[in-house]
């Protein structure tokens, strides 16, 4: 049964690179795909955020990591450098750890 999702997996990726490549010019053009390809790595990213912030394995929790996006979250808002973002939010983190 691996075998089989792993080759479908494969297939599919292959697929939709098949797609993009035989798509004619004026679909790839359109302002509603343009739009769409833009937006789609925000969307992707915000969803790797929240899966890796509040599920442990197979379980979805509150600890740590969501305090520790929350501060990164306000930083942003509040425009500190990137490396202030990491730093405040794994220092967070890493300190409600440290006490619980």
């Amino acid at each position: 049964m691996t075998w089989l999702a792993i080759g479908l997996a494969i297939a599919g990726c292959y697929g939709a690179k098949l797609a993009g490549l035989a798509a004619p010019a004026r679909v790839l053009e359109g302002r509603r795909l343009q739009r769409f390809a833009a937006a789609l790595p925000v969307a992707l990213l915000a969803a790797l955020i929240a899966l890796q912030t509040f599920s442990s394995g197979r379980h979805l929790g509150v600890d740590a990591r969501v305090a520790g996006v929350a501060v990164a979250a306000v930083a942003v808002l509040a425009r500190a450098p990137f490396l202030a973002v990491v730093v405040l939010a794994a220092a967070t983190t890493a300190g409600l750890r440290l006490l619980s």
